[in-house]
């Protein structure tokens, strides 16, 4: 797969191509059947299949009051995206000149001249222009005048609508296997591993303190089941979200406990998957009440994850 970021780094000579357009945040259920479907269609037409989506989110320049917490990282994302069988993966970014371009100067000089359309994917609802003036008619009127076809895409399954932002009220709320219901997988975290308090250790729990990167959605406080993922491994985890109320904290933070592991993680890039969640943040009267309660918190952990 062939990824690039601007539209003037296009590959020399990109061919005809069916091409998705959408922030994809997430890469949830409905954005991969509109992928599969660019890629069946790519197929079916012999030409091929492009991907383009847009950083940082549009709504960052648009309105960036309303930013809406990202659900993946962008490197996340076009691995998602690839993942799903597209022959490359264009990442336009999205700045206030192109806010201010009108539909017709969009489609022409992105899709028609750069990548060439054959056809065109994207969600019903999808919307684009200087003031979101353009809708899936207005492209499609596009389409016939300059030569692509349109493919309007349902993100439904029978009453559910699959979306963004269902994902985010979601992980808000610590629902976090109904964020995956959507997604399709699990929800992740993506960061840095960096120093903590140390208490962990301590206490015979050693933490990785996980730094988020900039703007990640982060589930509700609590104790989440779910796997630590680095470079090509996972490792089960449990996974504390919260200020540490035992100690009178006020930062919140994201650490992962990982069993079974005896290494050194500072610095590293990882992700949380998280998988479930076992309880509320809770303020104990004792450090030992609170070791009683995570060595229950990571038996519960092992039984979760199928670990016996």
């Amino acid at each position: 797969m062939e990824t690039w970021r601007g539209i003037e780094a296009t590959p020399d000579r990109w061919p005809s191509s069916v091409v998705a357009i959408g922030v994809f945040d997430g890469v949830h259920r409905g954005h991969a059947a509109l992928i599969r479907t660019t890629v069946k269609a790519a197929a079916e037409r012999g030409v091929r299949s492009v991907a383009v989506t847009f950083d940082p989110h549009p709504t960052a320049v648009v309105a960036p009051h309303a930013v809406p917490p990202r659900l993946t990282g962008l490197d996340r994302r076009v691995e998602l995206l690839g993942a799903l069988g597209v022959d490359g993966v264009c990442v336009l970014p999205f700045t206030k000149e192109l806010s201010l371009q009108s539909p017709e100067a969009f489609v022409g000089g992105v899709l028609v001249d750069r990548l060439h359309a054959d056809a065109v994917v994207v969600g019903e609802n999808f919307r684009f222009g200087h003031k979101a003036a353009g809708d899936v008619g207005r492209l499609a009127e596009l389409g016939t005048e300059l030569g692509f076809d349109v493919l309007p895409q349902s993100l439904s399954a029978d009453t559910d609508t699959y979306s963004s932002t269902r994902v985010r009220n979601a992980v808000a709320e610590g629902e976090v296997a109904a964020a995956a219901e959507i997604l399709g997988r699990e929800f992740g975290v993506e960061g840095s591993v960096v120093h903590g308090a140390g208490r962990g250790a301590d206490m015979g729990f050693p933490t990785a303190n996980i730094e988020p990167i900039e703007g990640m959605a982060i589930p509700a406080d609590g104790i989440y089941t779910g796997w630590l993922h680095l470079d090509s491994r996972r490792h089960p985890a449990a996974i504390s979200i919260g200020t540490n109320p035992t100690f009178g904290d006020n930062e919140r933070s994201v650490e992962a406990y990982l069993l079974d592991f005896d290494g050194d993680l500072y610095r590293a890039a990882v992700r949380l998957d998280f998988v479930s969640r076992l309880r509320g943040q809770i303020a104990f009267d004792n450090v030992g009440d609170l070791v009683e309660q995570m060595e229950t918190d990571v038996a519960r952990t092992r039984a979760d994850l199928g670990l016996g």
